[in-house]
């Protein structure tokens, strides 16, 4: 069993979306916009067109970060928040967010504190913007750092954000992780760290021009099943941070079927919620809000991937990821094969990856994902052992309904489905 686990909300409309558990609760399952409300840096935007009314109606249910001052209007539409200083704390200047290593640890304690004082006490809070994409130089402040918001703010989180494993590597002076592979800069952070999730980025679906370059799709898996692999062998949850914007101006931009392929392949997987990144830039383009501060097409099609991931989260918290498997042909070599140990053989005209799970009360749980960002496909599924009939959760409402084992299902480019056993 999971030693930190994250917690579910209940989903409705706006207000009371969101309940006042926090990161160290089972079953909270965050839908996070990695963007900062007022921006990096000055001049802070002080207050959008397309808010954080924006942000509850796209279905997160996380505001991304914030400052203290946004937490009252995130408790009203059922929002939690992750806490970065405001542009005009003096005392903790948005530069703190790569300084830590400089610090000696007494001033790593007391700038934590700080944070933790100026964040107050709202309901919403959920955690502090520590540092994105650390290398190992800076582990062991971070470390410090982490102990101090675990000692002086108990059950929030201390958010620190990873590399993924195209950053970088080789030499120390050379290498953005500072390791030679990938999963010793994974298993240094919980060692030295001693974080309270681990979370990381990876925006290859794009880069890999809609997974048509085989060697970049290849990156996205690797890494979706390595921090998997590392944070269950350390009872650790784990988060992803996936594309909603068009990464580079050679790369495709945001379409249902990426998005959707994005939000599934990390449920499947066993991910405990989903990121974003990001929803106002700067700097990119077909962003959710653009630069005008106008909703996009992109805001659309995330808000229905949005309340898909809702829609099946109380039941996705619930779950533990047993097993991850892809029908052969993979999609890319190295990838784990069927059979499984619920799910004997798929049939289907496109690639399928396959996520395992249990349910607290025991039930098993099967999610399929169609791998194809090009077309609708129909699966059959075959299980391992017979068993009774088998239910479609919903990702509409989280209703169950009769599953056709004979006929099979229809998913759409990208699309997954939850299945109860």
């Amino acid at each position: 069993m999971l030693s930190l686990i994250l917690t579910t909300c209940a989903f409705g409309a706006s207000a009371g979306r969101f309940d006042s558990s926090d990161f160290t609760k089972p079953h909270f399952f965050p839908i996070l916009p990695w963007s900062p409300y007022h921006g990096w840096k000055a001049p802070f935007v002080e207050r959008r067109q397309n808010g954080l009314e924006s942000i509850a109606d796209c279905h997160f249910n996380m505001a991304g970060f914030v400052w203290a001052k946004d937490l009252r209007r995130c408790e009203k539409l059922g929002l939690g928040a992750i806490v970065l200083p405001a542009g005009d704390d003096k005392t903790l200047s948005p530069a703190y967010r790569r300084e830590w290593k400089k610090l000696p640890g007494e001033e790593i304690e007391r700038r934590v504190q700080q944070l933790i004082r100026a964040a107050g006490r709202s309901p919403a809070l959920k955690g502090y913007y520590i540092m994105d994409e650390p290398g190992i130089v800076d582990f062991p402040a971070l470390g410090r750092a982490v102990a101090a918001v675990k000692k002086y703010a108990p059950g929030k989180l201390a958010y620190i954000n990873l590399y993924p494993d195209y950053a970088t590597l080789g030499a120390p002076d050379m290498s953005q992780l500072g390791t030679s592979n990938y999963t010793e800069y994974l298993e240094r952070f919980v060692a030295e760290v001693k974080p309270q999730v681990i979370s990381y980025d990876n925006y290859m679906v794009q880069f890999s021009d809609d997974l048509k370059n085989k060697v970049k799709a290849a990156s996205y898996y690797r890494n979706l099943l390595e921090v998997r692999r590392v944070a269950q062998e350390h009872q650790l949850p784990f988060l992803n941070i996936v594309c909603a914007n068009q990464i580079r101006s050679h790369t495709p931009i945001p379409s249902p079927a990426n998005l959707q392929f994005q939000a599934y392949t990390t449920l499947a997987a066993g991910y405990r919620g989903v990121t974003w990144y990001n929803y106002y830039g700067p700097g990119y383009k077909y962003t959710p809000i653009d630069p005008a501060g106008l909703k996009t097409l992109t805001w659309v099609y995330l808000r229905d991937v949005n309340s898909q991931v809702a829609a099946l989260a109380p039941v996705m918290s619930r779950l533990s990821s047993t097993g991850v498997f892809f029908s052969a042909p993979a999609p890319v070599e190295g990838l784990p094969l069927l059979p499984g140990r619920l799910v004997e053989a798929i049939s289907c005209a496109t690639p399928v990856m396959v996520g395992e799970f249990r349910h607290v009360n025991g039930q098993p749980y099967v999610m399929v994902v169609n791998l194809s960002l090009e077309q609708s496909a129909k699966f059959v599924l075959t299980l391992a052992h017979p068993r009774g009939p088998i239910r479609v959760v919903s990702a509409v409402d989280g209703s169950l309904s009769a599953f056709d084992q004979k006929n099979g299902l229809w998913l759409t480019a990208g699309q997954g489905v939850l299945l109860a056993l």
